[in-house]
């Protein structure tokens, strides 16, 4: 990955307007920065959250609150708490899909 021709940028996350997204089932807030190349965001899901699709997108995900769950079509489940991450690259072939059954706060890279 390289990273260049974008500004030293500091956020403030609060000052950020947030942006509803709808899913399945659920709802999630999307604060969202974007440098050449990169979306950069903090995402709050609320309880019940589930994905609306299967997402063949690559991220680094970090949990900050609360606990969230990666389903991989394979049928893998992976249950992720504050301080976890998840690391998934650019794969058409095997999606992801996030679920929230108490809500949770993550800081995500795309």
């Amino acid at each position: 990955m390289e990273m260049r021709d974008f500004p030293f940028t500091v956020t403030e996350w609060a000052a950020e307007p947030a942006f509803e997204h709808k899913g399945e089932s659920g709802t999630s807030w999307w604060r969202t920065v974007e440098a050449t190349g990169f979306r950069i965001r903090i995402v709050e899901y609320s309880a019940g959250y589930r994905s609306d699709h299967w997402c063949p997108k690559g991220h680094v995900l970090l949990v900050l609150e609360g606990a969230f769950g990666i389903k991989l079509k394979s049928g893998e489940t992976y249950m992720l708490r504050p301080g976890m991450s998840f690391l998934a690259s650019d794969d058409a072939a095997n999606p992801h899909l996030g679920f929230s059954e108490t809500g949770a706060r993550a800081f995500i890279v795309d």
